[in-house]
């Protein structure tokens, strides 16, 4: 299993629109990965490990492949279309990495 995972750090004059994320992007990532993308995850950070600090990342997001042909075939042919589409909710550079899931 391949787990590609997008972070947005936390940062002064950082905006991040998680309603926009959760109902218009993923939902355009999954329709346009089809049946290639077995799951995905949105997290929308709260706080870092003690109570009341700031989370690291504001938001992270996560997408499950079986494989990296599977990855590049589905989302790498929409890759201009779903960064085209990240000044809709946030200013933040994403990190992304991609993993081999192994548990």
């Amino acid at each position: 299993m391949i787990k590609v995972s997008v972070f947005y750090a936390t940062g002064e004059g950082k905006h991040f629109d998680i309603d926009y994320y959760c109902d218009k992007h993923m939902a355009m990532v999954q329709r346009l990965c089809g049946a290639a993308l077995k799951s995905m995850a949105a997290e929308h950070g709260l706080s870092g490990m003690t109570a009341g600090s700031a989370a690291p990342f504001i938001a992270m997001g996560h997408l499950y492949f079986d494989s990296v042909n599977a990855l590049e075939a589905s989302f790498g042919s929409h890759m201009n279309e779903i960064v085209a589409d990240v000044p809709n909710y946030t200013n933040i550079q994403p990190v992304i990495q991609i993993r081999e899931v192994k548990i």
